[in-house]
């Protein structure tokens, strides 16, 4: 199959329930090898764009293909693995039965069930567990078994639903790593999430979803750049109060007082970081910090929407 084929290609996509609209002509596409990521707080339309996508769902309107072909063929379904926010495991079999059981749903048996099995165990460190009942794993270990029962046929497509959520800090750590293991292996991976550190670390490029719309889509720079353009942040704080004239001032020149920091929209810091140091000392004002934040996806977040992404 060619590399100029995309993994995933979404075309105007729109789906209603009850009428609320949780899709509004959604389009964007996976390159090979990417991992993108579907950013967005509770209710913004994730969950419901994934599921659309592997034909849980029928939206409304709108068209897309997996590598070139509809989703509903069943070339296309051997090609994409799905990993749910919800744990969809059998609590009362093992480890290794789980994964005996969705490698035979997804047609492997025989020594390659077997292989795939023994892989995927040692794979998301469960090997030494594998006769164990999975209800009685912790919850990092059964977001792990999650992960391996949705990929125990190599998928070339995976859609990741909040695949970290609930889980301890060293099991994030491992879930990461088996993701971009997977990246390395050419998967291409659209991840959806609610954390922003997550897109941050992981994603190629990051779509910003609310209210079911796309809202903006690139590298973290470039949106960045198109939300805020190439300004920073700029604190600076004080050994004591700041005089209400001086306050005053340094209000009527766009700055932001905050007690005794204040806070500054720079964007050549170079050059402006010296002005502004050099302003206070004329105004004997003793700089006890000073600190330069660049802009963040939480930034650009709430640029654009003008609310907090967790809620």
């Amino acid at each position: 199959m060619s590399e100029a084929i995309l993994p995933l290609e979404v075309r105007g996509l729109s789906k209603s329930f009850d009428g609320r609209r949780a899709l509004d002509d959604v389009s964007l596409e996976l390159r090979p090898g990417e991992i993108l990521g579907l950013l967005g707080p509770n209710g913004a339309g994730k969950t419901t764009l994934v599921r659309v996508v592997v034909g849980r769902v029928r939206p409304d309107s709108g068209e897309l293909s997996v590598f070139g072909l509809a989703s509903s063929d069943r070339a296309a379904a051997s090609l994409l693995g799905w990993v749910t926010q919800e744990i969809a495991l059998y609590g009362f079999l093992s480890p290794r039965q789980n994964l005996m059981t969705f490698g035979r749903y997804q047609g492997l048996s025989d020594a390659d069930l077997e292989a795939a099995v023994a892989r995927n165990l040692e794979w998301i460190g469960l090997a030494d567990r594998a006769n164990e009942r999975t209800d009685r794993l912790s919850g990092g270990m059964r977001r792990r078994l999650n992960i391996a029962a949705g990929t125990i046929h190599r998928p070339k497509l995976l859609l990741l639903d909040e695949p970290t959520v609930g889980v301890d800090p060293q099991s994030r750590e491992k879930i990461y790593g088996m993701i971009e293991e997977l990246r390395r292996e050419g998967t291409s991976l659209l991840y959806t999430t609610h954390y922003m550190e997550e897109a941050e670390r992981l994603c190629d490029r990051i779509a910003v979803i609310d209210h079911g719309k796309i809202i903006a889509l690139g590298t973290k720079e470039e949106l960045v750049r198109q939300t805020l353009g190439q300004k920073q942040a700029l604190s600076v704080a004080s050994d004591s109060p700041l005089p209400e004239a001086l306050r005053q001032e340094l209000t009527r020149r766009g700055a932001v007082v905050d007690e005794n920091e204040i806070h500054f929209s720079v964007q050549d810091p170079a050059a402006e970081i010296p002005e502004v140091l050099g302003f206070l000392r004329d105004q004997k004002v003793a700089v006890r910090d000073l600190r330069l934040k660049v802009p963040t996806l939480e930034s650009v977040f709430l640029h654009l929407t003008g609310r907090e992404l967790r809620e």
